[in-house]
């Protein structure tokens, strides 16, 4: 049988460590996860407020209050809601195409300065809101923000990293995501508990924070070696590569960095370069990739974590504390992810991960279908019923937070040639913000129709993704960002489109020895 994966290692190894200085700068980046985070956890608790609803939404409001013999299943189904929610990743979606551009021409840190404002804006806004077209203005800009930093963030920590410990570096950038959530239900949590019913303003505008921070962050971060000579200036990235790498000789990776930006410099196009034959793997990494991890279905758990624990019967006190639980298992698994993912490696987790994941989708939608069947009353839940239900959530949540969570940020960052990787990473953002739009456009309408059924709907993309892992995407732990390009050479389906002439000016082979026949 041909050789699946690529394994563990090999090749080229560059000058130099990881340095306290790299450290430091690529936590101060990663904060641009607090953004998206925050906002995830924020959207999900003020729309299970009661004077939230009251206010922008009356109608969801009577039907969760009034009639209590509403479907336990439809109770939250309101189009207006959901837009609420989902219209920020339209707007991510558009200003990611713009990101692209300013990332390559302008630098990685111009792009973050640009998400941190945009985002601080739309916090104001959302805060201060009277009407539902404030609450969407407000959402559109914060959308523009993270469209930008999720541009250019990943991408700033890949080039940054030594490529040992690239892929836990690059998951801070995540972990920053799970803190953001985590802060988010534990603000929601007291907020909602301020009388006058006016806590919600706190939630929505308290996002001013995360984003001062890497508004801020991006001012006194410096630049990528990489983005310095796609800009041409040498001597300051040589000087930079120094720096970061904590030795005098960095000739063999600065000459390599040159070489890449001389073949990036050639083309004038790189949307339409993208299209080319030799990065037929890349263009289809960064489109299954973003697409698969939309479709695991941990959006429904984060978006509407207290939504969805109030819907099975917990009370809005108790699904806001769930949903901390859910926050702290996220943050725990994310740190297991950035400890094993260069040791164990990228495979290894997305598979463990999958299977994890599977399972539990299985064991929730039973116990809920169960307990709530096709009417979706249930009556008063058994206390030992719902930490079934609590405990496998969470064992889903660890499973997709050391697995498809963080690294579905990370491959997509490291597999990009120079001379595509602004526009590859902007399909990247995308496709996430495009399927992120569409699940949270059609979630609550899912459930009132699918019911539990729904579990088991992202449960089969789950396994479908898992295949897919496990037969097309090579391992790219140890090896480095700028000579990526090699490990689709030796995977046994994607060596067709990749040829020896594609790359001329790149001497290095891996070795036979680091190929894995993993069936």
């Amino acid at each position: 049988m041909p050789a699946v994966g690529i394994a563990r290692g090999g090749g080229k190894e560059y000058a130099g460590k990881l340095t306290g200085y790299v450290l430091v700068t690529c936590i101060i980046a990663a904060m641009g996860g607090l953004i998206f985070g925050y906002d995830i956890g924020i959207s999900g608790g003020v729309t299970s407020m009661d004077s939230f609803l009251k206010k922008f939404f009356p109608s969801v409001y009577r039907k969760k209050q009034l009639d209590k013999s509403t479907n336990q299943y439809c109770q939250y189904d309101s189009q207006t809601l959901t837009m609420f929610t989902s219209s920020l990743y339209l707007a991510a979606l558009m200003a990611s195409v713009v990101a692209a551009t300013v990332t390559r021409k302008c630098g990685r840190k111009l792009s973050m300065f640009f998400g941190g404002v945009l985002f601080c804006a739309g916090a104001i806004i959302n805060g201060a809101a009277h009407a539902v077209w404030m609450l969407i203005l407000g959402r559109i800009l914060l959308g523009f923000g993270i469209g930008f930093s999720n541009q250019s963030v990943p991408l700033y920590l890949s080039e940054m990293a030594p490529s040992k410990s690239r892929g836990a570096l690059n998951i801070c950038f995540q972990l920053s995501i799970t803190v953001g959530i985590l802060v988010a239900n534990l603000l929601n949590y007291f907020f909602a508990k301020i009388e006058g019913g006016w806590g919600w303003r706190l939630s929505l505008g308290g996002a001013m924070v995360p984003a001062l921070i890497i508004t801020v962050g991006s001012l006194i971060l410096p630049d990528t070696p990489n983005s310095m000579i796609e800009r041409g200036q040498h001597e300051e990235a040589k000087t930079q590569l120094r720096r970061i790498r904590g030795v005098d000789d960095v000739s063999e990776e600065f000459n390599d960095l040159v070489i890449a930006s001389d073949e990036s410099n050639k083309i004038e196009d790189p949307w339409k370069n993208l299209l080319q034959r030799k990065y037929r793997p890349q263009l289809c990494m960064a489109i299954l990739i973003p697409f698969f991890q939309q479709l695991t279905g941990i959006n429904v758990i984060m978006f509407y974590a207290p939504v969805l624990f109030n819907t099975i019967g917990f009370g809005s006190d108790a699904s806001l504390i769930s949903a901390v639980i859910t926050g702290l298992v996220n943050v725990a698994a994310t740190i297991v992810s950035m400890y094993g993912v260069d040791k164990w490696g990228r495979r290894k987790l997305f598979l463990e991960g999958g299977t994890q994941m599977l399972i539990c989708q299985i064991v929730v939608a039973a116990c809920i279908g169960a307990k709530f069947g096709l009417d979706g009353n249930a009556g008063n839940l058994p206390k030992w019923y719902a930490i079934v239900v609590v405990v496998f959530i969470c064992t889903y949540v660890a499973g997709f937070a050391w697995s498809w969570g963080p690294l579905g940020w990370l491959v997509p960052s490291e597999i990009f040639p120079m001379e595509i990787r602004s526009a590859a990473q902007s399909v990247n953002v995308s496709v996430n913000m495009i399927f992120t739009f569409i699940v949270a456009q059609v979630f609550l309408t899912m459930l009132c129709h699918m019911k539990f059924g729904l579990f088991i709907f992202f449960a089969f993309f789950v396994c479908v993704m898992s295949v897919f892992v496990y037969f097309f995407l090579p391992e790219t732990k140890g090896i480095p960002i700028e000579e990526m390009s090699r490990v689709w050479k030796q995977h046994w389906y994607w060596k067709r489109f990749v040829t020896d002439e594609d790359y001329p000016n790149d001497g290095y082979e891996m070795s036979k020895s680091t190929i894995s026949d993993i069936v």
